[in-house]
């Protein structure tokens, strides 16, 4: 079994992502970097997650020195800086790959899985429904052979319905996607980024299915 560290300090979304990432895999959570340092030298981990803003120090700080110190292990970055130059920075310092927070789950582990399987030579780097692509190491979104850019909350509705192609995939679970868990959401605010990915994508490629959710149309 995969053996990950989790490095978070808010207690109650730690506990949340323990109990979640139990059920598949070995996990460790600490919540500062000092901890994370002494039990770094003891080895055996096979990813790690790391949130940014920790109670001793910057994340970022902590991931260089690992990568100056030669250590390979694929690290996520779990972080509430949303800013392009944050997830840059992050991504440049050495992280394998860095989600926003609020997330969903289901993104959370899609991606656990791409780096697992990274690591192990196995990467499957694209999803495809039709003329459309998406990377899924480098979320890079591409029609017709032609890279397009997102806006992130479309964005994140595009990654979680390519994971679903030509299967219908509920509101609540692109409002979690977009908002989290327990968060109130405007009712017509998914309805936007709906429109927004049409005016990108086409209009005929993303169904509405009527009281349940949408579909993402192969064409």
């Amino acid at each position: 079994m995969m053996y990950l560290l989790l490095l978070e300090d808010d207690l109650n979304l730690g506990r949340a992502l323990h109990k979640l990432l139990q059920r598949q895999y070995r996990v460790h959570w600490l919540r500062t970097l000092a901890a994370a340092r002494a039990h770094m030298e003891q080895g055996g981990y096979d990813l790690v997650l790391l949130d940014l803003g920790l109670p001793d120090g910057d994340g970022v700080d902590w991931l260089r020195s690992l990568r100056s110190a030669g250590c390979q292990i694929p690290v996520l970055v779990i972080s509430a800086r949303d800013r392009l130059d944050d997830r840059v920075r992050g991504l440049d310092t050495g992280a394998d790959d860095y989600l926003v927070k609020p997330f969903e789950p289901d993104e959370l582990l899609a991606r656990i899985r791409v780096l697992l399987r990274r690591k192990a030579g196995t990467a499957e780097p694209r999803l495809t429904a039709g003329s459309l692509a998406f990377a899924a190491d480098t979320h890079q979104v591409y029609l017709n052979g032609e890279e397009i850019s997102l806006p992130p909350k479309e964005h994140q509705i595009l990654a979680v319905l390519m994971q679903s192609v030509d299967k219908p995939v509920s509101r609540e679970r692109l409002n979690r996607q977009l908002y989290g868990l327990g968060e109130g959401v405007d009712s017509n605010t998914l309805e936007v980024h709906i429109h927004g990915l049409r005016k990108l994508l086409g209009k005929d490629r993303i169904e509405t299915i009527r009281g349940y959710g949408y579909r993402l149309v192969p064409l």
